[in-house]
């Protein structure tokens, strides 16, 4: 058989062809790769395996095509998982963001249940190396475990229950799946799991990278490789526009089913991946039933995570509920603080400030010390808007101006510079 060669998307490139087809390859890149990258996970790039198989000729726009064409509902696998963002590191071994540092979850913090929770569980993997196992079966019936030397953390989903259990404080967090639809109804299926479970396969990440695909984005099919055994090609998409920091993103794609086998995000900066995904091995046949069952083991404590909430909601208000319901950075749209300039790799999310600003070095008392550290760790910029500090990770970058207004996307310094001069 041929081998595959290298085949190019990029204006227009739907070819022609049906308007179903043309749905299914409007995919793309933008604004969210910044989201995922910093919010979700990666894994080192030696799961490719050694060899390069002979597969059929396939175009971009086919492969395409046939991720988003895949049906794959039944699944069990492990995922490495590596990321390595350059988040500069806090007093204490933390980090920015409260990533990195040491294992959260242990001591004084399993008391309340919230070495369980979901979202500060899922948080940890936005730094370091970790093993994931994975199972799926369907919508209703999904299980992600971290695996570590000293315990591990597992979601489970099934039907209208979901669990979450950390076994290195023996907490468990039980809450019910929320309704959908009309009065009544119920309907559970992956929007109902936490957002960093939905984010943790190379499935879920190629669907945030294909998802508008157009003028700013070159697309290509680069050779192929096997990944956890099979057979695959490799989707290579690269931005246009010379500003971003995103060097390139590789999708490995079975080639029998389609579905996403590895997914590797790499810098312009170069040197090794920022988001690297993959599964070491993978097996598509129908999982246990064992898998999705739960039973909190004895001496485990227990947290209703739904009672938990109501109560919080009776005692706080509305306050919580807003809370409960925040979408990350759509919620400061919604409140109107929100605005998203340019387009595609390039997009910059921009929140208004107060007009307080940041703490500097000249500051007395513990402002100033907090002033001096932040200057330790951003870069002091000025342009026509005034003056701020640019905070930078090998991916995504921050300007903090000094009235408060924020601009971040996955963009050099220099472009989060001309967006405050802009706005100005």
């Amino acid at each position: 058989m041929p081998r595959n060669e290298p085949t190019e998307v990029t204006d227009g490139w739907d070819g022609g062809r049906s308007p179903k087809r043309r749905k299914a390859v409007r995919y793309g890149v933008p604004v969210a790769v910044a989201g995922v990258a910093a919010a979700t996970i990666g894994l080192v790039p030696a799961f490719a395996g050694s060899g390069s198989p002979d597969l059929p000729k396939i175009s971009a726009q086919d492969l395409i095509a046939k991720i988003a064409k895949s049906d794959v509902q039944q699944l069990s696998g492990t995922v490495r998982v590596t990321t390595d963002l350059g988040l500069p590191s806090l007093p204490g071994g933390g980090s920015v963001g409260g990533f990195g540092g040491e294992r959260q979850g242990h001591g004084a913090e399993g008391q309340d249940g919230s070495s369980a929770s979901p979202q500060n569980k899922l948080m940890e993997l936005a730094s370091g190396a970790h093993t994931l196992r994975v199972a799926a079966d369907g919508p209703d019936k999904q299980r992600l475990s971290i695996v570590d030397k000293a315990a591990e953390y597992s979601i489970i989903h099934n039907g209208d229950q979901v669990w979450a259990y950390d076994s290195g404080s023996n907490t468990a967090v039980h809450s019910k799946a929320e309704a959908h639809g009309k009065p009544g109804q119920r309907h559970h299926g992956p929007e109902d799991l936490p957002k960093g479970l939905k984010n943790a396969t190379p499935q879920d990440l190629a669907k945030e990278a294909l998802k508008a695909a157009g003028d700013t984005t070159s697309v290509t099919v680069d050779g192929t490789a096997r990944v956890a055994g099979r057979d695959a090609y490799q989707l290579l998409i690269k931005p246009k526009q010379a500003a971003s920091t995103v060097g390139s993103i590789r999708i490995a794609v079975d080639a029998a089913n389609g579905v996403p086998l590895k997914f590797t995000l790499t810098p312009k900066s170069g040197g090794a991946a920022a988001v690297d995904v993959g599964y070491t091995n993978v097996d598509f046949a129908k999982p246990a039933a064992s898998s999705f069952s739960f039973t909190p083991p004895k001496g485990a404590k227990v947290v209703d995570a739904d009672k938990e909430r109501a109560k919080a909601e009776r005692q706080h208000g509305k306050d919580v509920k807003d809370v409960k319901g925040r979408k990350g950075l759509e919620d400061f749209k919604d409140r109107g603080g929100l605005n998203v300039i340019g387009k595609g790799w390039t997009s910059i999310a921009t929140i208004k400030g107060s007009g307080s600003g940041l703490p500097a070095g000249k500051d007395k008392g513990a402002a100033g010390d907090a002033g001096k550290f932040l200057d330790s760790i951003g870069d002091k910029v000025t342009g026509s808007f005034g003056s701020g500090r640019v905070f930078s990770t090998r991916l995504v970058n921050a300007l903090i101006t000094d009235n408060g207004t924020v601009y971040v996307g996955a963009v050099d310094k220099e472009a989060l510079i001309d967006a405050a001069n802009a706005a100005k």
